[in-house]
């Protein structure tokens, strides 16, 4: 018997990812306007404001990346753990290609970063061209329309989803640079505690997310970034195979528009602060520079394209329903708009003031470039001639 999928959330996610988007683009032009006029040192001052108590006394800032950024990951986990439970990811299958896909699409870019890297103090950084901005890249599949087909959609969601688990597995291991076992212990107990509650059948979400205020905490304190505990408690979080509404597809119904409305758009807002100066143009082909923008645009194209043509041509998966490998090219450049996440790593990677905002700029740069190439090429496919959802010829995926 078929699985009954319940699509109202990954549509709700889709629709809104789509305003989500322009909501980002204004975000980073106005925090892009303030750190170029006389409003700099305000807002900076601003964001530098310490809320809290006792050990919990963090500036605006810290807060936006540490626990704002944390219920993004909260969102993204759920998202994940639905697709591996009824989704994309559900069986070897389905999941193959954009598995594959994401995988290829951070390896070569990762690869090409510590090319041009190689040996510079700036050779830490090669986890920021990994990442896909899954917000930017579905608002822009989103203003192709009809132009491409559905499924090349759902495609480029799952294959962000698994982008973002790879980031997420990063950011723990390689960005986490002292472990205090003691807090990572509290946390481990807390874990198994919220996996005992699934395992009995408890439904009610406040019972996990109060135990998941404590785990963020811990995590916080032992070391490790306090956004992987958003993903931890995600999922443990139950679920189910039918159509009927599960406590995940509950909290990520709720979660969706404040995300996409919200937290993205402050945490582009406070995080895009880039001064122009005239020698960040020369950063663009600095290493650093040259590493983000052709891992991005190059490498998530080279990477996502040949990782699917290898897929497929050993019958491991196949193409997207409607698609051709003109579509796949162009999602790869898609993926390239690595933004939040990428600018994200970034300010996990570097402490000098100096390469955050040459790697922000370069992000920037790469990110507008595989959008506005992307949609580009995808919007000229349909006239070309290439088939769309429900008249691919044999011939389209050779």
């Amino acid at each position: 018997m078929a699985k009954l999928i319940n699509l109202e959330v990954f549509q709700r996610f889709f629709r809104s990812g789509q305003v989500g988007g322009f909501l980002l683009l204004i975000c980073v032009a106005i925090s892009l306007l303030i750190a170029n006029t006389a409003s700099k040192e305000s807002f900076e001052a601003f964001l530098a404001i310490k809320l809290g108590f006792g050990e919990v006394n963090y500036s605006i800032l810290a807060w936006i990346n540490d626990a704002l950024m944390a219920i993004f990951f909260l969102l993204v986990g759920l998202e994940i753990k639905r697709e591996l439970v009824e989704g994309e990811l559900s069986s070897l299958k389905s999941a193959a290609l954009p598995v594959i896909a994401a995988l290829g699409g951070m390896l070569v870019p990762a690869l090409i970063y510590s090319l041009f890297n190689k040996g510079t103090e700036t050779a830490g950084g090669w986890g920021i061209p990994m990442a896909t901005d899954i917000a930017f890249a579905l608002a822009i599949i989103a203003m192709l329309g009809k132009s491409v087909p559905t499924s090349l959609k759902i495609f480029l969601a799952a294959l962000a989803i698994v982008d973002d688990l790879g980031a997420i597995l990063v950011i723990a291991i390689f960005y986490t640079h002292q472990i205090h076992f003691e807090y990572l212990a509290m946390a481990g107990g807390i874990l198994i505690l919220l996996g005992l509650m699934n395992y009995f059948g408890v439904k009610k979400l406040v019972f996990y997310l109060i135990p998941g205020i404590f785990l963020w905490y811990f995590i916080h304190h032992s070391g490790i970034h306090a956004t992987i505990a958003g993903v931890l408690l995600a999922f443990t979080i139950p679920t189910n195979e039918t159509d009927e509404k599960s406590p995940l597809e509950k909290l990520e119904h709720f979660l969706t528009t404040p995300v996409n409305y919200i937290i993205m758009p402050i945490f582009a807002l406070a995080n895009t602060n880039i001064t122009f100066q005239k020698e960040m143009l020369a950063g663009l082909v600095s290493p650093l520079g040259l590493g983000i923008i052709v891992g991005l645009f190059v490498g998530k194209t080279i990477g996502v394209t040949f990782f699917s043509w290898l897929a497929v041509k050993l019958k491991w998966a196949d193409l997207p329903t409607g698609a051709g490998w003109k579509h796949i090219l162009g999602l790869g450049m898609l993926a390239g708009i690595g933004f939040t996440m990428s600018i994200f790593i970034a300010l996990l990677s570097f402490s000098e003031v100096l390469h955050v905002s040459e790697a922000k700029f370069a992000i920037l740069t790469a990110s507008i470039l595989s959008g506005v190439v992307g949609f580009a090429f995808l919007k000229s496919v349909k006239a070309q001639g290439l088939p769309t959802e429900g008249n691919l010829t044999t011939e389209d995926t050779k």
